[in-house]
């Protein structure tokens, strides 16, 4: 059963490594070279087409990941994938009372007349911070995937 669960845990972790990693990389330096109302309708436009793939990716990651930590032979792959787990359940818990409270708060302002006291320059910094946490947590996952990988060949 490991044979099928770890390289699923791997393919779900990898994915969403991608996307975050691409997103810390190309996404937020481009979103700062933006004037406000463009940055507002490109957030906005993004955030529809990332989010329905981010969070299966996710949680075909914990739960492979915890279902593989329970059948894995050797208590070093049980213990790493159960690192994994846990770091991308801390993906999910970010992504669901930070960035996914600010995505839907982007989506549903008026590029053209954003609310008063709205600072897109404040907004992007608050949301690129939790963002690098989610990117950071789920390469540390990756890394231990990777390791329990490594542990069982």
């Amino acid at each position: 059963m490991i044979e099928f669960l770890l390289p699923v845990a791997l393919l779900g972790n990898g994915l969403c490594a991608g996307v975050l990693t691409g997103s810390v990389l190309g996404v937020v330096p481009y979103y700062r070279t933006l004037p406000e109302d463009r940055y507002i309708a490109a957030h906005a436009f993004a955030v529809g087409r990332y989010d329905p793939f981010q969070p299966v990716c996710l949680l075909v990651t914990v739960a492979a990941d915890a279902v593989a930590a329970a059948v894995a032979p050797t208590a070093a792959a049980r213990v790493l994938c159960a690192l994994a787990a846990v770091l991308a359940l801390a993906v999910v818990a970010i992504s669901l009372t930070r960035n996914v409270p600010m995505n839907r708060r982007i989506k549903r302002l008026d590029p053209a007349a954003p609310p008063a006291g709205f600072s897109a320059p404040a907004f992007l910094r608050r949301w690129a911070g939790w963002n690098a946490a989610r990117t950071g947590l789920t390469l540390a996952a990756l890394l231990s995937n990777t390791a329990a990988l490594g542990v069982l060949l």
